[in-house]
């Protein structure tokens, strides 16, 4: 009997008609898009990843380098993939951080709301300001004058002092503590409706002043307009961008010390693992922060334990001694903390202001 070819729907390859999935892409053959297939198959998907993840809570929590160690080896379907636990357990995270970041927004966002209208912090004019009369400075030089033993100044230096102070008593304002520019001429052109244009141009901005500067007269001037609000909310935003960028430096990190322990991709599974027990920690903390009091010494205690953690993972994955280990786990720590992480810190706060 001569056996009947078809083709995929999907990849368009032929096949032996009496198989049920197509050897070529692996999709079903004969199953008909209905209702029951649409939603069978998104859930069991769903469920799939989420039956997987809770598979691979335990180990990942309490095996450092175990996942990883699988993974690498060829065991890759029995536990959850590490890019997609990554994305899960970042996921997860925010979604719990989310409610404390509201809270922290909001207070932030006070704070600088009622700094702007009390103008306490860059007005210094409302200050009391107290002038030494001529009668003062002459009692202060001459005292000067009757310690030049102890106080080593000649005469000429101490007519030199008597004359700034005189000059200074006689000011009438004291200087301002600001942007460098005035602040109340830009909210009196902000108030009247000027064009953008013209209070760029009250802040110092150039016409022939580059990309970049315009762009921070620019988000200054919307800095001051809402009184800052939004500002660590554009921080906030910029986190999950910048931990998914630190993840390959932690891996290259990783590759420099372990050259001979595999390849980049070996080390990047290392470390999707690791930054998603970070994100499950942090989640545990933040979430046991909401529901209760947790006191502060227990919460240190749970962030220390991450290094411990690496250093443990660090011993079981690459296969190394616990003396050797420790040397290399506190050297990548000490290389990540004291110089990626203050840098990627800078850049993000420029970029939240830059493009908030």
């Amino acid at each position: 009997m001569e056996n009947k070819n078809t083709s995929c729907k999907n990849c368009e390859q032929e096949f032996q008609e009496s198989f049920k999935f197509c050897p070529n892409c692996g999709q079903n053959a004969k199953e008909d898009l209905t209702i029951r297939v649409l939603f069978y198959n998104t859930i069991s998907n769903y469920f799939d990843i989420d039956a997987r993840f809770f598979k691979s809570l335990i180990p990942l929590m309490f095996r450092p380098g175990y996942l990883a160690r699988k993974f690498v080896e060829g065991k890759r379907l029995q536990y959850l993939h590490p890019a997609q636990y990554y994305l899960f357990a970042s996921v997860i995270f925010f979604f719990i951080f989310s409610f404390q970041a509201r809270e922290y927004n909001q207070k932030v966002d006070k704070a600088l709301k009622e700094g702007f209208e009390s103008d306490t912090v860059l007005n210094l004019d409302t200050i009391p300001k107290k002038t030494l009369d001529s009668v003062e400075v002459a009692k202060l030089t001459q005292s000067l004058r009757d310690n030049q033993t102890f106080t080593g100044m000649d005469e000429e230096e101490i007519e030199k002092l008597d004359s700034i102070i005189a000059n200074s008593s006689n000011q009438d304002n004291i200087s301002r503590m600001d942007f460098g520019y005035d602040k109340h001429k830009l909210d009196s052109l902000i108030a009247a409706g000027a064009p953008e244009a013209e209070q760029l141009k009250a802040m110092g901005m150039k016409d022939d002043d580059g990309f970049f500067k315009k762009r921070f007269y620019t988000q200054l001037l919307k800095f001051q307009k809402n009184s800052g609000g939004g500002i660590l909310q554009a921080f906030i935003d910029s986190i999950p961008i910048a931990l998914f960028v630190l993840l390959p430096i932690f891996a290259f990190i990783l590759k420099v010390f372990f050259w001979r322990r595999g390849r980049f991709s070996h080390h990047l599974v290392f470390s999707f693992y690791y930054y998603s027990f970070l994100f499950v920690l942090w989640g545990l903390i933040l979430l046991a922060n909401l529901l209760w009091e947790v006191p502060g010494w227990i919460n240190l205690m749970t962030g220390l334990s991450a290094y411990l953690y690496l250093l443990l993972a660090v011993k079981h994955f690459y296969r190394q001694g616990y003396i050797l280990s420790f040397f290399k786990t506190g050297i990548v720590t000490f290389i990540f903390l004291l110089f990626v992480l203050p840098i990627a810190l800078s850049v993000m706060v420029a970029a939240s202001f830059l493009f908030y």
